[in-house]
């Protein structure tokens, strides 16, 4: 295995459990490893650090799999990190519930690897070459855990860019999903379309937002934008929200909401679907002066990066400004953000300026979080990328 040795002083992060190595820690490589091969770290002063896989396509030049000299990443360490991160996911998968991430990249001590359960199917996006390496026995070792029909290829083009690696997607093992696979969510039926729809085929880190939303949605006029297919509205109509106006540009999603809605036999005529740009929507009922009780907002990522915070937080701001402006007083605006640049501090900031521009006084009631099948580690605090607030808008 080839030695790879930082830098003087370079080892803090490294003794601190974080899982990132750059480029600039490391001196002058004597041997260069294969992009995707083990590699073992060392100190300047030739102490062993943590084995890891390197790529040199990377700005992340090695990601840390073991810290302990004598677990080296093996294939039984890699079955058993699997097998550690389905049994922590056990206790959410039930009757009411059969859809999760089951495991969290990073957070789950996979660097590169994230697998979502969705009924008999998992959806795998496998964004280092690290990971690629390893793809026999980790198709091998969750078909073994979870009885899966398929494995599907969902592979992050963008997050395969970064690490050299070229955009895939496909059957990995088994029978292809069909178009529409049924899963639940807290006793809440949806179809998911693990081939075409956006990311993984479902946004399962907004399991526990959902239902804390709905709880204020009985008897409310709701309006739900980036609905994709329809976890929020879902959730509002089940609590006997008065109407739901959905919004989002993809004509797909809008389809899928539709049978949903039909799926768990809600009332359809207390829902409206729109597909159009959100920020356009947005404009129109300001111009049409309709107003709204409760509304929320889950965008795209806005800002992949620290270099993009600026244009993020403009857009972020535009949104929620919008939003304000179709409220009813006293009505409350449920607003997200994904992106990890983008801190819960500068999110709340981000909203008290929206809210000076909108001439309106704003209190926050509920901050919101990812849920446990997408834990934060301690020593990976990039990890925390969901953040929201409750705010009720006077």
């Amino acid at each position: 295995m080839i030695s790879v040795i930082l830098n003087k002083g370079k080892e803090k992060a490294i003794l601190q459990k974080h899982p990132w190595v750059f480029s600039g820690a490391l001196q002058a490589l004597k041997t260069k490893p294969q992009n995707g091969e083990l590699v073992k770290v060392l100190s300047h002063k030739q102490e062993f650090l943590a084995y890891g896989y390197f790529n040199d396509e990377s700005r992340v030049a090695i990601r840390l799999l073991s810290w302990e000299e004598d677990h080296l990443p093996d294939e039984a360490w890699w079955r058993l990190r699997l097998q550690n991160a389905v049994e922590a996911r056990k206790e959410l998968l039930n009757d009411d519930t059969n859809t999760c991430r089951l495991v969290f990249s990073e957070a789950d001590y996979l660097p590169g690897l994230i697998a979502d359960c969705y009924g008999d199917y998992l959806a795998l996006q496998i964004l280092t070459t690290g990971v690629e390496s390893m793809k026999p026995v980790i198709l091998d070792e969750l078909q073994k855990l979870t009885k899966a029909k398929g494995i599907f290829d969902k592979g992050d083009a963008a997050a395969r860019a970064h690490d050299g690696l070229q955009a895939t997607e496909g059957l990995l093992y088994g029978v292809l999903p069909p178009d529409f696979v049924e899963v639940k969510e807290n006793g809440i039926k949806y179809h998911i379309n693990i081939v075409e729809g956006q990311k993984s085929g479902f946004y399962c880190d907004q399991r526990d937002n959902r239902k804390i939303v709905a709880a204020y949605a009985k008897g409310k006029n709701v309006l739900d934008c980036f609905s994709y297919s329809g976890g929020f509205s879902l959730n509002a109509l089940a609590n006997g929200a008065a109407s739901v106006v959905s919004v989002d540009s993809s004509a797909l999603a809008i389809e899928t909401l539709k049978k949903n809605i039909l799926l768990n036999g809600f009332d359809a005529s207390k829902s409206t679907s729109i597909q159009n740009d959100v920020n356009k929507q947005l404009r129109i009922f300001k111009e049409e002066n309709q107003k709204f009780d409760v509304i929320i907002l889950d965008p795209p990522k806005y800002a992949p990066s620290r270099s993009a915070l600026d244009r993020a937080a403009r857009a972020y701001k535009d949104l929620n400004r919008l939003s304000m402006h179709i409220l009813t007083k006293g009505g409350l605006l449920a607003t997200f953000s994904c992106s990890g640049a983008v801190d819960i501090d500068t999110f709340k900031q981000i909203i008290a300026w929206a809210a000076l521009d909108a001439g309106k006084q704003v209190q926050i009631i509920h901050q919101f979080n990812q849920p446990e099948d997408h834990p934060i580690r301690t020593s990976f605090p990039e990890g925390e990328y969901l953040k929201g607030l409750l705010c009720r808008v006077f």
